[in-house]
């Protein structure tokens, strides 16, 4: 099922966020939101409980807590009441920079008794992945930060996915040709063989860490690459959009979210701030065994959100975060 409407819809440092006026958050319809966090580029969901973490890559940009149970928000970081206990395993950064943030995409590796640890992709003042430990056992969760692993020369990450052990991956999004780059503790960053295609973005991994699944921007496809196998193993499925994040199911099929539009100038006058007429947010279901897709959500730009780069199932709906100064998430029912 296909879900396709359209709208005509008209803090900071711990902050309950000051979202938009009630009016303006209305449902329309089945459609629903979550107002406040602005440029909500990703989301990542909080193991048994009932929070969803978002990056925010507007200005500076910040990281937020939504409560699911009443779609309140908070920011976490930067905010005057952070941690900072650095991890020697991650010491190239000696201290955390909070101006400049531009969080970008996110990976959370569950942890034990409600302790996690959540991996960023950091812009503006470093590039870089921030490390986070994150307490989830007693109310809204609370950051401390643990260190950063600065990017290889030349490199600008996008998103990012923990691995099985302490390392991660991430991609490197370029044009024609980006790569996907993996970290290890003692080993530093290597560049994953196979990995070079027009447009590498969103990444997860699977659990055992033998695969990696690769949102292809530049091919309208769901990559599923091979990790520390001979030969490599490259496949894929075309989806027919941009796709920008990739996020697992509860049901352990992918969704794939990302945007398409007229023609490629719409691109550049939406992300200018010049309207996003033309440009519409997707979201596929994508079987990460039989690699085959079907489109679940398509949704126009409008006056309050303009586009999508990520689909997360939260119960049983679907939320759509996106990026150009959107100030909510769009909340559509799961199919």
């Amino acid at each position: 099922m296909t879900l396709t409407r359209v709208l005509f819809l008209a803090g900071i440092g711990g902050l309950v966020l000051a979202a938009p006026s009630a009016a303006q958050c209305t449902p329309d319809g089945d459609i629903q939101f979550v107002c406040g966090p602005v440029s909500p580029e990703d989301l990542v969901l909080v193991p048994d409980t009932p929070w969803v973490l978002a990056s925010g890559m507007e200005d500076d940009g910040y990281l937020y807590a939504i409560d699911t149970r009443n779609h309140g928000s908070t920011v976490l970081f930067p905010t005057a009441t952070y941690g900072s206990r650095p991890d020697a395993i991650f010491g190239e950064c000696s201290r955390p920079v909070t101006g400049g943030f531009r969080p970008h995409g996110l990976s959370l590796r569950p942890g034990m008794n409600g302790r996690h640890t959540l991996y960023v992709v950091r812009h503006g003042a470093r590039e870089a992945i921030e490390v986070f430990e994150v307490d989830a056992r007693v109310g809204a969760p609370r950051l401390t930060w643990r260190g950063c692993v600065e990017a290889p020369a030349g490199v600008t990450f996008n998103s990012v996915t923990a691995l099985p052990g302490r390392g991660f991956a991430a991609t490197h999004f370029n044009r024609p040709v980006g790569e996907l780059w993996e970290w290890q503790p003692g080993d530093g960053w290597t560049e994953v063989p196979g990995s070079e295609w027009n447009g590498p973005n969103g990444l997860v991994s699977s659990p055992d860490g033998r695969w990696f699944y690769i949102g292809g921007w530049g091919t309208l496809s769901l990559v599923r690459l091979s990790r520390g196998q001979t030969p490599v193993q490259q496949d894929s499925v075309e989806v027919g959009f941009h796709v920008d994040n990739v996020r697992w199911a509860p049901d352990g099929s992918l969704l794939a979210a990302g945007h398409m539009w007229d023609d490629d100038a719409a691109l550049g006058q939406c992300l200018g701030g010049q309207g996003c007429d033309g440009v519409t947010s997707r979201v596929a279901k994508v079987d990460p065994e039989r690699l085959t897709a079907e489109e679940i959500v398509r949704y126009p730009s409008n006056e309050h959100f303009l586009m999508g780069t990520v689909g997360l199932q939260v119960g049983d709906e679907i939320w759509l975060g996106g990026i150009a100064g959107a100030d909510r998430i769009v909340r559509f029912p799961a199919p």
